[in-house]
């Protein structure tokens, strides 16, 4: 499905964070390796794929998680997590590296020719005009729910639903 949409060289970007929302969403799980392998067949094996996460760096489980990834053959980006006192006097947890993401998806484009953004976040739309200017295709992994319109208006969706087969656990 992918395949038809993407020509040259592919850079995936994926917001672990958004991606984590998806999944609650579906009600289902994605099996990050199926999904490596998935891009892989469709967009080539010279695909490089870069995943985006904040971690608590006392939770061993999430090291394990991370370490898998790396196996797997992602390029794993992560920020430790801030833990921010709330007016109701208890925390909460801060988890966001879409910046990181959005500066890393333009400063690199001269070396792809299509970006594939797990996301769904209108964070993203300056990005994506920045790429699309520099002649860049963009292709929006999301579903309905956790994709903005701002994406949709600016490039070709793919909703994760079609994919279940292809990836779930």
């Amino acid at each position: 499905m992918l395949r038809q949409f993407v020509k040259g060289k592919v850079y995936v970007f994926i917001d672990a964070e958004n991606v984590f929302y998806s999944q609650r969403t579906l009600g289902w799980k994605f099996s990050y390796a199926k999904l490596i392998d998935y891009l892989k067949k469709e967009c080539g094996n010279d695909m490089k794929c870069f995943i985006y996460k904040g971690v608590d760096e006392f939770n061993t489980g999430q090291r394990k998680f991370l370490d898998m990834l790396e196996i797997n053959g992602y390029i794993v980006r992560t920020k430790v997590v801030k833990k921010i006192k709330d007016h109701e006097g208890g925390y909460r947890w801060k988890n966001n590296l879409d910046m990181e993401l959005a500066f890393e998806m333009d400063d690199i484009k001269e070396k792809y020719d299509t970006a594939v953004l797990l996301s769904g976040d209108s964070d993203f739309a300056v990005p994506i005009d920045r790429i699309k200017k520099a002649g860049k295709r963009i292709i929006i992994m999301s579903t309905r729910g956790h994709i903005s319109k701002e994406l949709l208006e600016r490039a070709k969706y793919i909703d994760l639903r079609k994919l279940k087969d292809e990836i779930s656990q």
